[in-house]
């Protein structure tokens, strides 16, 4: 708007104030033009007198010489503009494109207006021997062109003489609208670059408000992000904390579960034997046959349980334990795939009944960082499985390239896939499909560093509507 403005107010200024000046000024620069022109011209017929006052010629002779001098004079661009003389009665005595003008009386002789210009030029002379006289007159030789003129007169008062020139009006119009046609097509011109600049700097200021927009949107959920994952890496302290807490009760279960199935193998003789003779006694509301049966299973099921208790407990503190800088490690991927599956078990089982393992055999050992790969292989897992239904399949295979000596590590779901444009995307930070659900968008990029930090490769394929495979490949050790 103060562009436009600032336009409209600076083209104003040229048509209604500039031009509309210029225009005067160029009219009141012919004025004094043609009055110069006929001071000139009327020194001409004061030469003249004056050698017909010397004697040099007679006086006749000196007025034909003067009228021939000023028949003979042009100026103005084309060399069509000319003087007139007329004498106070008023007759013309010479006019070079009126010659059926001279020795007439042109008392009565009117413009196209009515205006009887040569009474009026006789009455200017007589009452201020000079001045201006506006009047119609024919375009130069052209007659049938009747234009606007203005004349200025003096009156010579010797031989009682007016002379006369003047000025076509249409020359300083045509001026101005020369003027004025150049004029208008700067001011286009110019108005078209300022609209372009204008243009251009409204969309860099969009661009750049949208950049900045986007940059806050980004920084607000970047923060709602780095928040959730402090959040996780508190959440993984606390379950270190929680895991080694458990491991107490857990230590228990399992040295006091196996004593306790001793005592009850030991009670086992004696009970049969009560039993023996009192078979209608019942314990639990139940009878002693299916008691011995059930309670035997009972404890060998605390056994197991404890010891699958503290199995997960080992493997959570062995994961969440950092594990330092070094890479130096000899590592069976074999390993690494089933200590995984066994961590996630629990959240693998809630997610499909279909999950299947190929372990490739007589694999070459890489060199790395163990629970750095456990992460990574864990990430992918808890991620195939969230994006299965329960009736669809999870499949893990482990193998080895021997032309370029790579170990793979697949893990393929049926799940719905990933579109061409998230496959992209996957390994940028902070990128996620399930924000909602609270995903952070950091699993993939960190398991991505990981990988390379090792060496490797970590791929994404995912066929239209046929699932995903995430495949991480590792540089075997060389023997």
């Amino acid at each position: 708007m103060p562009v436009a403005l600032t336009l409209i107010l600076f083209i104003m200024t040229i048509f209604l104030l500039i031009i509309p000046l210029l225009e005067k000024n160029m009219m009141e620069g012919k004025r004094q033009a043609i009055m110069h022109l006929t001071e000139t011209a009327w020194s001409t017929l004061g030469l003249y007198h004056e050698q017909a006052r010397l004697g040099i010629l007679s006086e006749a002779a000196a007025r034909d010489a003067a009228i021939h001098h000023l028949a003979q004079l042009r100026y103005g661009p084309d060399l069509k503009d000319y003087f007139w003389i007329n004498d106070m009665t008023p007759v013309m005595i010479m006019h070079p494109y009126r010659p059926d003008l001279v020795g007439q009386d042109v008392t009565e002789f009117e413009d196209p207006a009515g205006k009887r210009l040569f009474v009026e030029v006789v009455n200017m002379a007589k009452e201020n021997k000079a001045g201006f006289v506006d009047y119609l007159w024919q375009w130069q030789e052209d007659s049938a062109r009747i234009v606007p003129k203005i004349s200025y007169v003096k009156a010579f008062e010797p031989w009682g003489w007016i002379i006369g020139t003047g000025i076509y009006v249409e020359d300083v119009r045509a001026e101005i609208l020369t003027i004025t046609r150049h004029l208008t097509w700067t001011c286009l011109c110019i108005m078209g670059i300022v609209l372009l600049l204008s243009a251009y700097i409204i969309w860099a200021a969009a661009v750049a408000e949208k950049e900045r927009l986007g940059a806050m949107a980004r920084s607000r959920l970047r923060e709602k992000q780095l928040i959730q994952a402090d959040k996780m890496s508190s959440l993984g302290i606390l379950v270190a904390g929680v895991a080694h807490e458990i491991n107490n009760p857990a230590t228990s279960l399992m040295l006091n579960a196996p004593n306790l199935k001793k005592a009850w193998d030991a009670f086992l003789p004696i009970l049969d034997i009560h039993f023996h003779d009192n078979p209608s006694d019942r314990i639990c509301n139940m009878g002693y046959p299916e008691l011995r049966n059930r309670i035997g299973l009972m404890l060998s099921a605390i056994q197991d349980g404890s010891a699958r208790i503290k199995g997960i407990i080992s493997e959570l503190k062995n994961f969440s334990r950092s594990t330092g800088a070094r890479m130096d490690h000899e590592i069976d991927v074999n390993q690494v795939v089933k200590k995984s599956l066994d961590l996630t078990a629990a959240i693998l089982k809630k997610s499909t009944a279909c999950l299947s393992v190929t372990y490739g055999k007589d694999l070459p050992m890489i060199r790395g960082s163990f629970g750095k790969l456990q992460q990574v292989m864990i990430n992918l897992l808890v991620n195939a499985g969230q994006a299965i239904e329960p009736e669809q399949s999870i499949h893990v295979q482990t193998t080895f390239n021997d032309q370029k000596a790579f170990v793979i590590i697949e893990v393929t779901d049926t799940g719905p896939g990933v579109t061409e444009k998230d496959l992209k995307k996957m390994k940028d930070p902070f990128f996620t499909t399930r924000r909602d659900e609270g995903g952070t968008g950091l699993g993939l990029s960190i398991s991505d560093k990981i990988v390379s930090d090792h060496g490797g490769l970590l791929e994404f394929s995912s066929p239209p509507g046929r699932g995903l495979t995430a495949r991480i490949l590792l540089p075997c050790i060389l023997k």
